[in-house]
């Protein structure tokens, strides 16, 4: 066990003796030490449970002969951050939780670990720790929350926080007055658990069974659900499982393969564009080679699911019918995926085999009989985005948009023009300097998508920007374009007035201008101080999924190169891919 190098032998005492002042005895400090690790917060609902199913899974790790160490780390949500200052704090975050889980169960030397987490970056955090310390580790995501209900002119419409942030919009436009966004604001979100849509965390969490490190069916289960608490039991006893049996671990878990099946999840369900930021992340901690073109061959798998933001359904409703498995289903008979290692320790597929089928149900179609016949997003490139970028297609089916630029240096300027209604139909929203380095802290645009929508104008302009979008955005909006402006990019060089154009047949994001020949705007930092400025200057490109650490692949290629360990912000050629595989 790695846990004896802190607990036996006589230098140890010091260690054993402040485990006794816990309330451990000899018995329970023999035993694997497992951490239990949890993102409770009683800020969001999202988080809201994560303390109590703690408490589950600590029962299912002794009585599997576990002794469980629980500790918590951070949530930002970006429900509440969103459109303001704070929300530069949210996808720094994911590296804080990441580092956190790793220094904690490395400090402590624990054997094993079951990871409870809620929103948006909690759940890519998890993965990522669970990649760095590779020792035997289940996930289970807390789970969606239910969707609100707000009667209206006879009709019950199912609600989640998409319509909170459109109901802004509406209300700015006068389509809504004051009592009918209060109404809304107080029937969207009826009580503990995730944003409801197919928005980044219930994206992710499919993304999570996918990729094998959650069971089957587990992270389905809404937060309030009574099935929960045995859920976390589960998986308390199923950490214990792998921790005896000796595998499979998250490495072996992470897989090419793995990623690939995720993606194809992703686009089946046309979900969050923070999937490609977040998996290229993950990859980069497992140290497989995984690159921003993979997610355009996966956006050739269909859409298949009919959820929200695009849809009619939320993830409470899909679960009702049958959940991931309904998604996995197909995606298996249509040859799209393969099969994987999972925590359960048997294979994807076997676990698929077990779940019954489902009844008749219309959340989900088979592939030849697809919503969408291509996925939620695609990958362009062009004189604006040399290293790539994504656009979101879900929901609206345009392909093509050419147009003005009318170009803001931040998301609050441009959430100013939309409210003031000064964004006419046929303009190119440009917000820049909103990137990793440049925001810091990559903010979604949310506040911005939802308004245009609100508004009206969701067909009718096009947004890009060097930041990112909310699961829950749904427009013709171009995402993480990179490089990004405060590192140079040719979006730092656009001007008003220049004709932007997108194109996703040709997969081109250019502009009719000679970008050589202008100097790129600058603006001054907007952070200097403490762990925003620690971020800007440590964190990769987009196109390189943000991330801060230092990675399997960086470390290989450093010692082959006789170079200091760093995040490397270039990827590699495929003679470098050579030589590193040599190595």
């Amino acid at each position: 066990m790695r846990s004896n190098a802190i607990k036996q032998g006589p230098a140890r005492a010091p260690a054993r003796a402040m485990l006794r002042a816990t309330g451990l005895d000899d018995a329970a400090i023999a035993k694997p030490l497992v951490a239990v690790v949890h993102t409770w917060s009683d800020v969001s609902p999202c988080n809201f449970t994560l303390r109590d199913l703690a408490q589950h899974v600590r029962a299912g790790v002794i009585e599997n002969g576990g002794t469980p160490i629980e500790f918590n780390t951070i949530a930002v949500t970006d429900g509440i951050a969103m459109g303001t200052d704070g929300m530069r704090a949210s996808l720094a975050s994911r590296e804080t939780i990441a580092d956190s889980i790793e220094l904690a169960v490395n400090g402590h030397c624990l054997d094993a670990m079951v990871l409870l987490v809620g929103c948006d970056k909690t759940i890519p955090a998890a993965a990522m720790a669970a990649a760095r310390l590779d020792i035997p580790t289940v996930i289970l995501y807390g789970g969606t929350i239910m969707p609100g209900h707000c009667r209206n002119d006879g009709t019950d419409k199912a609600l989640t926080v998409q319509d909170v942030f459109e109901a802004v919009g509406a209300h700015s436009a006068g389509r809504i007055d004051d009592a009918e966004l209060q109404r809304i604001e107080s029937h969207a979100c009826p009580g503990a658990g995730a944003c409801g849509g197919q928005f980044t965390a219930n994206t992710m969490a499919m993304v999570l069974t996918f990729l094998g490190l959650s069971p089957l069916q587990l992270n389905d289960i809404p937060a309030i659900h009574a099935d929960k608490p045995a859920a976390a039991r589960a998986c308390g006893a199923m950490v214990m499982q792998r921790l005896r049996d000796g595998g499979p671990g998250p490495r072996e878990i992470l897989s090419p393969v793995a990623l690939r099946n995720a993606a194809c999840a992703v686009s089946a369900t046309a979900g969050s564009t923070n999937a490609a930021l977040h998996l290229l992340a993950i990859a980069h901690e497992a140290g497989v080679a995984f690159d921003l073109e993979e997610f355009e061959a996966a956006a050739r798998t269909p859409v298949i699911a009919d959820l929200k933001p695009g849809g009619r359904y939320t993830a409470a409703e899909m679960f009702v019918h049958g959940g991931t498995a309904l998604v996995a289903r197909e995606l298996r008979a249509a040859g799209l995926i393969e099969d994987i290692p999972t925590v359960t320790g048997r294979s994807f597929f076997a676990e698929l085999d077990d779940v019954p089928a489902p009844a008749a149900q219309d959340v989900v179609r088979p592939i030849a009989n697809p919503f969408k016949p291509r996925g939620g997003y695609s990958i362009l490139y062009g004189d604006l985005a040399p290293e790539g970028c994504i656009v979101k297609l879900a929901g609206h089916g345009i392909e093509h948009f050419e147009g003005t630029a009318r170009v803001f240096d931040s998301e609050e300027a441009a959430f100013a023009a939309v409210q003031a209604r000064g964004i006419r139909a046929g303009d190119v929203v440009v917000i820049r300097f909103e990137g990793p380095a440049g925001g810091p802290g990559m903010r979604e645009m949310l506040a911005v998508t939802a308004a245009l929508v609100g508004q009206g104008l969701g067909n009718d302009v096009a947004l890009i920007t060097d930041g990112r979008f909310s699961g829950a955005t749904h427009g013709f909006m171009v995402g993480h374009i990179a490089p990004e402006a405060a590192r140079g990019g040719p979006i730092a060089k656009l001007r008003d007035g220049d004709r932007v154009r997108i194109d996703v047949a040709t997969r081109r994001i250019d502009v009719a201008a000679d970008l050589r020949a202008r100097a790129a705007a600058r603006i001054a930092p907007r952070v200097t101080t403490g762990v925003l400025a620690k971020y800007a200057a440590q964190v990769s490109s987009a196109s390189r999924g943000a991330v801060t650490a230092p990675g399997p692949l960086d470390a290989a290629r450093a010692r082959s190169r006789d170079i200091p360990m760093q995040v490397v912000e270039e990827p590699m050629t495929p003679e470098e891919t050579k030589e590193l595989i040599l190595v």
